[in-house]
C-alpha cells in the first residue's frame, strides 16, 4: 500500500474565475443577442401594438384599450379559445397514449441497431415541409382518397375526415406523433435498468413494472413530451385551415381573419398575447407537474 498523503488541490484563482466567466459569456452572448432581437424585443412590439388603434386603414400609435376589451368580450374569440385549448389538450393525450408502446418498444425490446433506424425514420419526417405533409394527408382523408377507396367496397364507407375537428386533430398528430415518440424513447431509455430488474425480481408483472416503476422514472420526460405536443398543436395554423376546413376558426385562423378584415393588427395583436400568456401558463404548470415531487422529497 502506498503511505502518499493526498495532494491537496489549491482553490481556483480570481484570475482563473474572470478567465471562466468571460469564457461563458462569450458562448451565451450570441444566443442571448439572438433572443433579444428576435423574440425579446418583437414580442415588446406586438404586445404596445395591441394598444394601438387603425383608423383609415392605418396604423394609429394610440394608447387604448378598446381593442382589449373588444376581443375579450367577443363570443366568437371565447368558442374560438376553448376549441383550441381543446383540440391542442386532446392532441396531447392522444399522442402520448399512442406514441407510447412505440416509445417503450424502441426503448427496451428493439436492438440498438433497429432503434437507430427507427429514430431515423422519425426524424425523416421533419426533412419535409409541413404544409407538404398535409396536402399528403389529404390524399388519404379526401372524399374520393385512399381510404374511402379501400373501404367502399367493402361497405364500411365512405368516412368524412376532411373538413371537421377529426381532420385537425390527424393534422396536429401528423405535426406532433414524430416528436413525441422521439422525446418519450430518450425519456425511457434513461430509466434506470436496475430498477426494472428489482420489480421483475419482487414479482412485479410487465404492466405493473410499467406503471409504478417505469412510468415514474420517465415522468418528466413524458410530461415534456406532452407539453411539445399542446404547445405545437396550440398555435397550428396549417391543420385547421387545410384538413379542418377553418370550421369552427382556431385562435391562429382567427389572427389571420383580423389582419385580413380591416388591416387590424391591433386586434390581431391581442389574440397572439393571449395566446402567449397561455401557452406560458400551461407550460409553468406542466414543468411544476413534471418536478413538483421531486423537489418536495429534497
Amino acid at each position: 500500500m502506498s503511505d502518499a498523503s493526498p495532494v491537496p488541490t489549491l482553490p481556483p484563482s480570481a484570475s482563473a474565475k474572470a478567465s471562466r466567466l468571460r469564457f461563458a459569456a462569450f458562448w451565451s452572448l450570441p444566443p442571448l443577442l439572438w433572443q433579444l432581437a428576435f423574440f425579446v424585443v418583437p414580442l415588446g412590439f406586438l404586445v404596445a401594438m395591441t394598444f394601438w388603434s387603425v383608423k383609415s386603414f392605418r396604423l394609429t400609435p394610440d394608447a387604448t384599450l378598446a381593442n382589449w376589451i373588444f376581443i375579450l368580450n367577443a363570443g366568437f374569440f371565447r368558442n374560438a379559445y376553448i376549441y383550441t385549448f381543446w383540440l391542442a389538450g386532446l392532441t396531447a393525450l392522444l399522442a402520448s397514449f399512442v406514441a407510447f408502446p412505440a416509445s417503450y418498444a424502441m426503448a427496451f425490446l428493439l436492438k440498438p441497431a433497429t432503434r437507430r433506424f427507427l429514430v431515423f425514420m422519425l426524424v425523416v419526417p421533419f426533412f419535409t415541409s409541413y404544409p407538404v405533409r398535409i396536402y399528403s394527408t389529404q390524399i388519404f382523408f379526401s372524399p374520393q382518397g385512399i381510404i374511402n377507396a379501400v373501404i367502399e367496397p367493402l361497405g364500411l364507407g365512405p368516412v368524412s375526415v376532411l373538413n371537421s375537428p377529426t381532420g385537425t386533430v390527424v393534422g396536429y398528430l401528423v405535426l406532433t406523433l414524430p416528436l413525441v415518440v422521439l422525446l418519450q424513447t430518450f425519456a425511457l431509455g434513461n430509466v434506470p435498468r436496475t430498477l426494472v430488474e428489482a420489480a421483475h425480481n419482487l414479482g412485479c408483472g410487465r404492466l405493473r413494472t410499467i406503471l409504478t416503476v417505469i412510468v415514474p422514472s420517465a415522468r418528466v420526460g413524458l410530461i415534456v413530451a406532452a407539453t411539445f405536443a399542446f404547445v405545437l398543436a396550440f398555435g397550428d395554423y396549417v391543420a385547421p385551415v387545410y384538413l379542418g376546413g377553418s370550421k369552427p376558426p382556431t385562435l391562429s385562423i382567427l389572427i389571420a381573419d383580423q389582419v385580413k378584415s380591416g388591416n387590424n393588427w391591433p386586434r390581431a395583436s391581442v389574440v397572439a398575447v393571449v395566446m402567449i400568456v397561455t401557452l406560458i401558463i400551461v407550460m409553468t404548470a406542466m414543468l411544476a407537474l413534471a418536478y413538483g415531487r421531486k423537489g418536495a422529497r429534497r
